[in-house]
């Protein structure tokens, strides 16, 4: 029999075949290579075989993933940084990000103007309200094996029960002192939808792409299609595009042509990944 892990539980784990749930132990071959959610198993009393996998990411634990919705809000103050962090994790796992503004409801037009400002040219973006139930666009989108990311408070769990009609996935609330959110989600879970799942995970609110990706700082400039065109007009091919003298990046930017939000998250992550190097 085949079917997919829908969640772990210490070394047990709950398997969907057929609308029916089997909670499974994994054979010795199986427990050696690991199982993740989101695997496809072969199982018969235990599970027998993982499936060949489109990819597998470990923060969070999770497999074959087609789409990652990453959540930001106007409150807690979206965290750009990690947003180009997890679209950049995402293409290098073959993985389509889409940005989702949640709580558009309460957005000032000037904040959703300047996301859609900064990211709409090369990335899709949709607006919903989880308080709302205001839902639907994101349901639209949910083909395959779908993940939630996003900083702690943005709305995950709010937006899973919002299109789920209940309460499935536990809520938190933001703290007051000190603006941000308090994380309740500990495990991943896969909810099944019409056309696909989706994972609440809080695997993504700190992500280290020199580490888990082990990308490079000459890579990531590749990695934003704003920067493509420009960098051919850098005067040296190892420009890393962070001191101004014949860089097609930063006349882009001076001119107006790339987004200067985008160009700053660009040089923190490229001081991280520099960082790393040095230990």
């Amino acid at each position: 029999m085949k079917g997919i892990v829908l969640s772990k539980n210490a070394n047990l784990f709950n398997v969907e075949c057929n609308d029916r749930i089997y909670q499974l132990l994994p054979s010795g071959k199986t427990k050696k290579g690991g199982i993740f959610v989101g695997d496809n198993v072969e199982f018969e009393q235990v599970i027998t075989k993982v499936l060949p996998r489109k990819n597998k990411l470990i923060r969070p634990p999770l497999a074959n993933i087609d789409k990652i919705f990453i959540i930001i809000a106007p409150v807690p103050e979206p965290d750009l940084i990690l947003v180009d962090k997890i679209i950049i994790y995402s293409i290098i796992n073959s993985i389509e990000p889409i940005i989702v503004i949640n709580k558009s409801d309460i957005a000032p037009k000037d904040f959703v103007k300047n996301i859609e400002n900064v990211y709409k040219p090369y990335y899709k973006i949709i607006k919903i309200s989880a308080l709302k139930n205001d839902v639907d666009d994101i349901e639209k989108n949910i083909f395959g094996l779908c993940a939630m990311a996003g900083a702690s408070a943005v709305g995950k769990s709010s937006i899973i029960n919002a299109l789920k009609k209940d309460s499935l996935a536990q809520t938190g609330e933001l703290s007051k002192k000190i603006n941000r959110g308090k994380q309740t989600t500990r495990i991943v879970n896969l909810y099944k939808f019409k056309n696909g799942y989706i994972a609440d995970t809080a695997g993504f609110s700190l992500l280290d792409l020199g580490r888990v990706c082990n990308i490079n700082e000459r890579e990531l400039g590749s990695y934003y299609p704003e920067f493509l065109k420009p960098m051919e007009k850098c005067k040296y091919r190892s420009c890393l595009h962070e001191m101004d003298g014949d860089c097609g990046v930063i006349s882009a930017v001076e001119d107006g042509n790339i987004s200067y939000q985008r160009y700053y998250n660009y040089l923190k992550i490229l001081q991280e990944l520099k960082n790393i190097k040095k230990f």
